[in-house]
């Protein structure tokens, strides 16, 4: 298959054009159903690498590093604590991910930033809602907590009963990531379709907003679609457009000599 077989999931598109003018062509990948232990670097070989072209970059969804690394768990092995129940019970809970609104999610950040922590930005993010301020909770905890997520219904299964944390040390996975590439850069994200975080980078110097920018409209699926991974390219516009033209010029051809 080459890469321009790759087709786009349901509701979403291929190319998008940043601020600043670039248009890159989004391209998903399917991969198996990743489970704990699993090697990275053998699911990019034998999935990605094929297909790469100097200049393009490989974006990938943190919730797969996660689970490799062991670190999504079912929710029948969680114990939540008083606290945890209680607290989840406050959070705003988006129909996009339930975040911090389960007792379990909210154990494993208690477990990851501790109670005093959680706590502090919780009294902090009450007074805050009081003058109209909402986000605050999640903001002071940062992008690690923000990626932490609960079972949800369009989850692929088993993980549709599991609740997960942040990869870890995103950074030194995607510098790995990106030296097994052959120096293609690998881009670990948090992304959903109200936002993109950017976790883990090969290089610091890379701008996490213009990275981020590239996966404003989430194209990646996690159901039934299996595509957690995209080939990210830059390409000219006008000669995407010539293609598409060319295309359907060649499909209106053969449909009319079958005539």
């Amino acid at each position: 298959m080459g890469i321009n077989e790759f087709c786009p999931n349901d509701g979403k598109k291929l190319l998008i054009t940043t601020p600043d003018g670039t248009c890159y062509q989004r391209f998903p990948v399917k991969t198996k159903v990743v489970m704990k232990g699993d090697d990275l670097k053998a699911i990019l070989d034998e999935c990605v690498k094929p297909y790469l072209q100097k200049g393009d970059m490989v974006y990938m969804s943190e919730k797969i590093v996660a689970i490799s690394q062991g670190r999504s768990f079912p929710i029948d092995e969680i114990k939540p604590s008083w606290l945890a129940k209680v607290l989840s019970k406050c959070v705003y809970k988006s129909p996009y991910g339930i975040g911090l609104g389960s007792p379990w999610t909210m154990q494993l950040a208690l477990m990851e930033c501790g109670s005093v922590k959680i706590v502090f930005c919780a009294i902090i993010s009450a007074i805050c809602k009081v003058f109209g301020k909402r986000g605050v909770f999640y903001n002071m905890l940062g992008p690690r907590v923000r990626a932490i997520d609960g079972p949800c219904h369009f989850t692929l299964p088993p993980y549709n009963t599991h609740a997960k944390l942040a990869p870890e040390k995103p950074n030194k996975v995607a510098k790995e990531l990106t030296e097994a590439m052959g120096g293609c850069p690998v881009i670990i994200i948090d992304a959903n379709d109200i936002g993109v975080n950017i976790l883990g980078k090969p290089d610091k110097n890379m701008y996490e907003d213009k990275l981020a920018a590239v996966f404003k409209d989430n194209p990646l699926g996690q159901e039934s679609q299996q595509t957690p991974i995209a080939i990210v390219r830059v390409v000219d516009p006008q000669e995407i457009a010539a293609e598409e033209a060319k295309a359907e010029e060649t499909a209106a051809e053969e449909t009319q000599s079958e005539q």
